[in-house]
């Protein structure tokens, strides 16, 4: 990304300025920016937040971050130093009409009134529509005005649809840039240049060559400091809603005419449309849902859910989810997606699984495996494909034997490979929304998920406790296996 010209000095304004967003992603991935001559020193990076700070102290926690979440080898004492000098704060509740709102008017007026200004709502999603409106009633926004909106935006259609509605009343649509990372990553964006630019992938690419496709996002974690947002939230809605759909549009959309941006979402969006519809009444046959009990990690034990939340605490949200997507298209027909996410599983891993149909009969000995495309999204990023080879071993017959032939960016182009974020807040900057999400993406998406939270809500898939550090409750096993598939790990046996 070091070649890309740098953008124009701009102001970014974070509410939520004190936050572990804040110090974990959004400041570290803007000093990589800043580090590689992306951004002026005239730019100002603002951070708002209710406690009473001084610059001074702001500028002290924003250098405790870099320390924490940059690599040893890219800090220097004075790249790091010219970085906090375009650190402020200012002590404000983006939420209060009657907050210290004077001071960042007074500090945003002294840049041109054509300098770019992005708001970053890294904040809780209840309040995106009182900041918008108090910015709007303190004439904040300019016509080179921004509005960043983390997710998850709602908990469901309607609390979306009324986020998005409050936020638009002061923001055009083009200027609205609802962030992914999952989409920042490079591994994702990857998925458009191997199918589009390598015909021999494109071709396959449909229920001719296809055998199903799973979509995996697991963490070894447990909820940790996010227990009181994740039980509102659960593994559907954290994880599924936004995130997972988004990489299945990328897998299944047709070929945009162009890369602008417009065209690739409109692409996107046909796929969200074309998801058959699972109705609360079909969950147990589509869905597993499960939540984690005490387990082992490596060589840890470790707690259960409902222990992470506290004691005496019962909760029925799930920690893990996997169900089973069709695509009602031509290209689709009778491929299933499937999709999981869960928290507290054997390993870390987020990973895109093409299964190619098995050949029709041998010549072999032995029958050759399936053909199998893997896109490591994290870790180890990379593209590896599963062919059978000759047995080298001397028979009195040609064998065969599975063989991979593996791809890992980092190697192969021999260079850092950049935080999401990074590459994300720059886009915002740039105005260039193709890897943010459209309004009517995020209308089409909650509308196929709320059945089946209203089938959840009923009851009619149960929650199943899993073990942690294994793969999920056996009913996702078995979501596979009513078709004679088999999840990833189970194949590696």
């Amino acid at each position: 990304m070091a070649h890309l010209p740098p953008v124009d000095a701009f102001d970014y304004i974070v509410f939520g300025g004190t936050g572990d967003l804040t110090m974990r992603k959004l400041l570290p991935a803007l000093y990589y920016r800043y580090r590689d001559g992306q951004i002026p020193d005239e730019s100002r990076i603002i951070g708002t937040a209710r406690s009473p700070l001084s610059r001074a102290d702001y500028q002290q926690r924003a250098h405790a971050a870099l320390s924490t979440h940059v690599q040893p080898d890219a800090l220097d004492d004075a790249t790091v130093q010219r970085f906090l000098n375009m650190v402020y704060y200012v002590s404000l509740n983006g939420a209060e009409a009657d907050s210290n709102w004077p001071a960042i008017r007074e500090l945003l007026g002294t840049a041109p009134a054509t300098r770019i200004r992005v708001y970053y709502l890294a904040t809780s999603p209840a309040l995106y529509g009182q900041i918008c409106e108090n910015l709007s009633r303190q004439e904040l926004i300019t016509e080179q005005s921004r509005v960043v909106l983390e997710k998850p935006i709602g908990t469901d259609l309607a609390s979306a649809e009324a986020i998005n509605d409050s936020v638009g009343r002061h923001f055009p649509e083009n200027h609205i840039f609802r962030i992914d990372h999952y989409l920042g990553k490079e591994t994702v964006q990857n998925l458009i240049a191997l199918r589009f630019a390598n015909p021999v992938f494109e071709r396959l690419w449909s229920c001719d060559a296809i055998d199903y496709v799973q979509i995996t996002a697991a963490e070894t974690v447990g909820v940790e400091g996010r227990g009181a947002y994740y039980d509102r939230s659960g593994a559907l809605r954290d994880m599924i809603q936004n995130h997972l759909l988004q990489v299945l549009c990328l897998v299944a959309m047709d070929p945009p005419v162009s890369l602008e941006a417009d065209s690739v979402r409109n692409e996107k969006l046909k796929v969200l449309h074309a998801l058959k519809p699972i109705s609360a009444d079909d969950v147990a046959i589509y869905t597993s849902r499960g939540q984690y009990a005490r387990g082992t990690i490596g060589d840890r034990t470790v707690g259960s859910y409902l222990e992470d939340l506290g004691e005496g605490v019962t909760s029925e949200t799930e920690t893990f989810v996997a169900l089973k997507a069709e695509i009602l298209t031509w290209r689709w027909g009778n491929v299933p997606f499937y999709l999981r996410s869960g928290k507290r599983m054997a390993e870390k891993c987020s990973e895109i699984v093409i299964q190619f149909k098995s050949a029709p009969w041998s010549i072999f000995s032995n029958r050759p495996e399936p053909n199998r495309l893997i896109i490591r999204i994290q870790p180890d990023e990379g593209v590896m494909l599963c062919v059978s080879t000759k047995d080298p071993t001397p028979t009195d017959s040609l064998t065969l034997r599975a063989a991979d032939i593996n791809i890992e960016f980092e190697k192969a182009f021999n260079i850092r490979y950049p935080d999401a974020y990074e590459r994300l807040l720059l886009d915002v900057v740039r105005g260039d929304p193709i890897l943010f999400i459209r309004r009517d993406e995020v209308a089409a998406a909650w509308r196929w998920i709320d059945p089946i939270l209203q089938g959840w809500k009923e009851n009619k898939a149960p929650l199943e406790p899993y073990a942690a550090g294994t793969w999920g409750p056996e009913g996702a096993r078995n979501l596979l296996s009513q078709s004679g598939h088999l999840w990833h790990e189970d194949m590696k046996k």
